[in-house]
């Protein structure tokens, strides 16, 4: 009896243990369970995060990079621009004081091609009021400075425009108009100043009486 009381105490403190290891176990089985749950989890949402992070990082260093490029490229183009500007502003500054000089050295010298043949022209006038003489000899100094006006007129290219035939407006002047039936239709009747011309240029128009 008493063995077998005995057998009995030994056998209920074994389920006892055997209870107590099951129940550990299985508590640990759980815990691992959840811990490697959470655990996949986490590692992957940080990773995906992670790489969301440097992804953005990676795209917004290539903006950076692109803008400063692009700023790079403007900036040169710009300064391009202002060296060009800069020559040019020098360029065109040099050719306007040089055709400026060249404007003023033509001018200079056509006036001085024209006194050349005047001023010969102006000794015959203050040869002829020196010299003592009869009417006569007077008028024929004046017809010898009349004619060397015209040769330097000649050489200079000048023409006195004709005034014969019909009014031209284009090298003639009318001032006065009258009717005269011994003239054809818009004729000069009279020449009150006579005109002249180099080339097609008018000098002075001639100023007329217009007939009809």
């Amino acid at each position: 009896m008493k063995e077998r009381l005995e057998n009995q105490e030994e056998l209920e403190n074994n389920t006892e243990v055997d209870n107590k290891a099951e129940t550990d176990n299985k508590e640990e089985f759980n815990e691992t369970i959840e811990s490697e749950k959470a655990e996949p989890s986490n590692n992957g949402d940080s990773s995906e995060d992670t790489a969301f992070e440097n992804n953005d990082k990676e795209n917004e260093l290539d903006s950076m990079r692109k803008l400063k490029d692009e700023n790079n490229k403007l900036t040169n183009e710009v300064e391009a621009l202002k060296e060009r500007l800069v020559r040019i502003t020098a360029e065109y500054e040099n050719y306007r004081k040089r055709t400026t000089k060249e404007k003023e050295g033509i001018y200079t010298d056509a006036c001085t091609d024209v006194l050349k043949e005047m001023i010969p022209v102006l000794d015959n006038l203050e040869r002829a009021i020196a010299v003592d003489g009869s009417a006569e000899d007077i008028k024929t100094g004046i017809e010898m400075t009349i004619k060397g006006f015209k040769n330097s007129f000649e050489k200079l290219g000048v023409e006195e425009i004709d005034a014969t035939g019909e009014f031209d407006p284009n090298y003639h002047q009318a001032v006065m108009h009258i009717e005269d039936e011994s003239l054809g239709a818009n004729s000069i009747a009279e020449v009150f100043q006579k005109g002249y011309k180099r080339g097609e240029k008018i000098i002075r128009y001639t100023v007329v009486k217009v007939a009809n």
